[in-house]
């Protein structure tokens, strides 16, 4: 490899790549560079679903304040802000998985938030549902 090439502050000798985290970049050769950026594009998308979790859940709160809307909605806030922080979390970790498997050409590992975020909506959705019917049904 020549100097060029290294990156930088690497001689280009194996294990003297200094990037960080190391458990990543020592591990394995660089992919090809289209495969690693298409990951971390992945992982920022992660991050901002997480973030705008986050900012739904904050908007709630602010909106259940101003209204004097009932409890159910700061509940919502609650695990909206949650969710969107352990879905940022979680995109770190795959990131991690992911550039671990394409170093060492090994198979890309199974998106482990996708299902339970896919849940989430799910369960999320049925709950609002349930309680719009049960709103609606105290007012006739």
């Amino acid at each position: 490899m020549s100097e060029a090439s290294a990156g930088p502050g690497s001689s280009g000798e194996p294990g003297d790549d200094e990037r960080r985290p190391r458990a990543v970049y020592g591990v394995g050769s660089d992919p090809d560079v289209r495969f690693s950026l298409a990951n971390e594009r992945t992982a920022l998308a992660w991050v901002r679903t997480g973030l705008s979790l986050v900012a739904g859940g904050v908007a709630l709160t602010t909106l259940a304040s101003f209204a004097d809307l009932p409890w159910v909605i700061d509940v919502i806030a609650l695990v909206a802000c949650l969710a969107g922080g352990a879905l940022a979390l979680s995109a770190l970790f795959s990131w991690r998985r992911a550039e671990r498997a394409l170093r060492l050409d090994l198979p890309l590992p199974a998106p482990a938030a996708l299902p339970w975020l896919v849940i989430g909506v799910v369960v999320l959705a049925l709950v609002l549902a349930g309680y719009a019917v049960f709103e609606l049904a105290g007012d006739l």
